[in-house]
């Protein structure tokens, strides 16, 4: 089979899922049971019976993504010190109260950020990227050429990271890319390549939407970034209104569930990492699309379990059927 023709799982098929363990998430399934229980994908046979062409080998399971997340959370050596963040995390929204659009907390999330971490390679390649988007979705994508050096020093700057490093060996080890420069031009194409979510214009991308943030039908979308989130509440143009979840960990990263408005437009739940590094997130996420897309992925960070839903974008695809990144964020309960 050739190098990453299987990288992409779709939900509702067996390719390159044989062998993996059942998930009642999954709306179909291919672990060995299936067929007694009536309840495989449709190309289970083709793909996964005695003659089928997708070996098991490039199959991601349940207990090695609960494993490399872990070896990625001890990884993340630029990660945020508990003494480089101060949050005031104020009014806990209830469920009844996370659509009501009322600004229960008088003060910024952000007492304090050490802005020193902003000088480091991958944190400052990445805050450069953020000014590069049209927020509003249906406003085509201007890309210029300092901005595809801006990409691609990104790109360079987290694959010099040994956590980027140990996922390429994990994925590299599963067939999925025979090179570290297929895998960065996959991770270009995957994150950065452009598609419509609007009226036919290349207006988004998958690193748009997950990290920058837009406004689609008069709301926030996307935007899942603790960084963008502070410099924009920083400039004054982002209003913390309250948070419904703070994840159990008491250093960084932990993930909190929160609401807030940027320039007016309103995000009823928008769940973060905060005080990781951008190549945790960015290596996180890509892990989950190519291991679990469009389905819960399953993670173990510092012994605390959590889930990150991906999905892809279904109506454009690049490099002979590959899919691009719709959106990726950490969920909260």
């Amino acid at each position: 089979m050739e190098m990453g023709a299987h990288l992409y799982t779709a939900p509702d098929s067996c390719e390159g899922r044989c062998g993996e363990p059942f998930n009642e998430e999954d709306e179909c399934h291919c672990h060995p049971g299936c067929e007694a229980e009536h309840n495989c994908c449709e190309d289970h046979e083709r793909h996964c019976g005695p003659d089928g062409f997708s070996s098991s080998s490039g199959s991601i399971s349940e207990q090695e993504l609960l494993e490399l997340s872990e070896q990625l959370y001890g990884l993340d050596h630029n990660k945020a010190r508990p003494s480089d963040i101060a949050l005031n995390p104020q009014h806990l929204a209830g469920p009844d109260e996370t659509g009501d659009k009322q600004d229960r907390s008088p003060q910024p999330l952000y007492k304090y950020v050490n802005e020193e971490l902003f000088s480091k390679p991958t944190y400052a390649s990445f805050i450069k990227l953020l000014d590069n988007y049209q927020r509003a979705t249906g406003r085509e994508e201007e890309v210029t050429a300092e901005e595809l050096r801006e990409q691609e020093r990104f790109l360079e700057e987290v694959m010099k990271t040994e956590l980027m490093k140990k996922l390429f060996v994990f994925l590299q080890g599963k067939d999925r890319y025979s090179s570290e420069q297929e895998f960065l031009q996959d991770l270009n194409q995957m994150w950065f390549g452009l598609y419509s979510r609007g009226d036919g214009q290349r207006d988004s991308s998958g690193f748009e939407h997950v990290f920058s943030g837009e406004v689609k039908k008069g709301k926030v979308s996307g935007f899942h970034n603790w960084i963008r989130f502070y410099l924009l509440e920083k400039q004054g143009v982002l209003n913390y209104f309250s948070h419904n979840f703070d994840g159990p960990w008491d250093s960084y990263p932990d993930v909190l569930g929160l609401q807030f408005s940027w320039d007016g437009f309103y995000k009823e739940v928008g769940s973060a990492f905060i005080g990781c590094s951008p190549e945790f997130e960015f290596g996180l996420y890509t892990l989950c699309f190519l291991a679990r897309p469009g389905r819960a992925c399953h993670l173990s960070l510092g012994g605390h379990r959590l889930s990150v839903q991906t999905y892809p974008w279904t109506k454009a695809t690049y490099g002979g059927g590959r899919r691009f990144i719709a959106t990726a964020y950490v969920m909260s309960p």
